[in-house]
């Protein structure tokens, strides 16, 4: 698990050079909630705050997340991808899933359903509160 976790942050830098695992791990986050707060990504990936605000303070000066009022409570602000942040997002997706295809190619079909039903059940398992989800 450590080997495929290095090799994840390794390949974030060269499919983005200015997107980390970590910040593309929170952009799809981010993404597939359709916004939240700082605290509920710190929450969900069992991150410290300060380390979760020093992420989304890059991706906003990069210009792929903003922030927005809510409209339940104005006090609060909900982080969103820009449309930067989504081609972005989208271009790292494409190229991370062509690896993959690339990467697990000659393998046989057994084995990729095997492979995909180890990921699922080590998936749904229960969370430990590690942080291993986000890298």
């Amino acid at each position: 698990m450590t080997a495929f976790a290095r090799r994840a942050r390794a390949s974030a830098g060269r499919m983005h050079p200015e997107l980390s695992l970590v910040s593309y791990t929170l952009l799809g986050h981010l993404e597939e909630r359709d916004g939240c707060r700082a605290t509920d990504l710190a929450a969900h990936y069992a991150l410290d705050k300060s380390t979760v605000s020093r992420q989304v303070s890059a991706l906003e000066r990069a210009g792929l997340v903003e922030r927005r009022p809510d409209p339940d409570d104005q006090r609060v602000q909900v982080l969103h991808l820009t449309e930067a942040g989504r081609q972005i997002l989208a271009q790292v997706t494409r190229r991370r899933r062509a690896a993959f295809r690339e990467r697990l190619a000659d393998w046989e079909e057994g084995d990729l359903v095997r492979f995909a039903a180890y990921l699922e059940r080590y998936n749904a398992g229960p969370d430990t509160g590690g942080d291993e989800g986000a890298g």
